[in-house]
């Protein structure tokens, strides 16, 4: 097995004051590749730690990606970590120095002497081109293990490792199988139950993932072809699609509201959405689609009884009751003329929330009691309620 790992060197990243996208863009590089990764490191600009984690890494690792830590001052350690792994004393190239001193000169200035040092090289290292920056690559291959140094600016390690690290790597024929099954309306626990044992064999493997739209299903498995990862795979897909069926929407790319509003254009149906309790979420959600009627969002009762709440509703049940939300949902498709009319209503003190799907024929209600701020409540609630709307559209409802 080729097992990669990468490390992340700045103390910027280290405190959390920039976002390390280079590690997640290098992850799916190497997932894209089938080549597998245990340990993904943020090290700050300390010399004797950037080293130690060079060393761990290696013990672990065919493949240790740096990013980061390149530049010309002295708390760009990363050329001395490596060299301090190895054992060995960078020197300055000359070819690499005549390169940023005319790069310097070409645009009639001279060069500070602290870029020097990013034309160090050490014995084992061969330099990487950067031609929209002035820090070079390092890529060392010794004693079975590769080492690849890239800088930090994904506008420069993203070509680099494209055009001067793939190309010299010697990776594996492997390749990965993976898709991730979307689920809502069920809990993370709630799923580990259904899947049993599933979660704990090695390959092909079925991971879980909590998310802000509902929770992830993750089968993966690794072969020598993607076909053949795909055939390994196939037997748990299809187990875990059938434990988890009615609470599948869609995989990968797909959204709730992608596959629903997909699912009402297929059936060339309307929707008119009033929102009482999401408050917009659902707007923002289901954009401007031209199956979409509308969307009406107010707290204020006036308005609400005009459109269909009546008063002894109002009065008797409250606002965030099951009937409030089935006569606002019923108001809104009479006054906007779709198929469908779908409203939400809650209370924030209670966590009760109720979603009502109404059309001409029939009525359908949806009720969640459960913990949360209120961001989270609107959040399961808006999902409620698309998920509603997704399995009446496919007549599982």
């Amino acid at each position: 097995m080729f097992i990669a790992e990468i490390i992340s060197v700045g103390t910027e990243l280290l405190l959390g004051e920039i976002t390390d996208t280079n590690a997640v863009f290098l992850a799916n590089e190497l997932k894209a590749r089938g080549v597998v990764l245990h340990h993904k490191n943020t090290v700050g600009d300390n010399l004797q730690r950037i080293a130690d984690t060079i060393k761990k890494a290696l013990e672990r690792a065919d493949l240790v990606i740096l990013g980061g830590g390149l530049g010309p001052t002295d708390d760009d350690l990363t050329r001395e970590g490596i060299a301090l792994v190895l054992g060995e004393t960078p020197e300055v190239d000359q070819q690499l120095l005549a390169h940023l001193e005319g790069m310097y000169s070409a645009r009639g200035r001279t060069m500070p002497q602290s870029n020097i040092k990013q034309a160090w090289l050490i014995p084992s290292a061969t330099p990487l081109d950067n031609p929209l920056g002035t820090a070079p690559g390092w890529m060392v291959k010794k004693d079975g293990k590769v080492i690849v140094a890239m800088p930090g600016p994904p506008q420069e390690m993203k070509p680099m490792w494209k055009e001067q690290v793939l190309p010299r790597l010697d990776l594996p024929e492997r390749a990965l199988y993976h898709v991730t099954l979307h689920t809502s309306g069920i809990g993370e626990s709630n799923i580990s139950d259904l899947l049993g044992d599933l979660t704990l064999q090695h390959s092909p493997s079925v991971a879980t993932y909590a998310r802000k739209h509902g929770v992830d299903v993750r089968v993966a498995h690794m072969a020598d072809s993607l076909e053949e990862a795909r055939t390994g795979a196939a037997a748990t897909e299809a187990t875990v699609r059938e434990k988890l069926g009615k609470y599948i929407y869609g995989e990968d790319s797909d959204t709730l509201e992608s596959v629903t509003l997909k699912k009402l254009q297929e059936r060339k149906e309307t929707l008119a959405v009033f929102e009482a309790f999401t408050a917009g979420a659902l707007a923002q959600k289901l954009g401007r689609h031209p199956r979409l009627k509308g969307v009406l969002s107010t707290a204020d009762h006036g308005i609400q009884v005009d459109l269909g709440l009546t008063p002894r509703t109002l009065t008797e049940e409250g606002e965030d009751s099951v009937n409030a939300a089935i006569e606002l949902a019923r108001g809104i498709q009479d006054r906007l003329g779709a198929t469908y009319g779908l409203a939400t209503v809650g209370n924030l003190d209670t966590h009760t929330c109720h979603v009502a799907l109404v059309t001409d024929t029939d009525v359908k209600t949806a009720t969640l009691d459960w913990v949360g701020t209120p961001d989270q409540l609107i959040e399961r609630t808006s999902n409620a309620a698309l998920m509603l709307l997704y399995r009446t559209l496919k007549g599982e409802a």
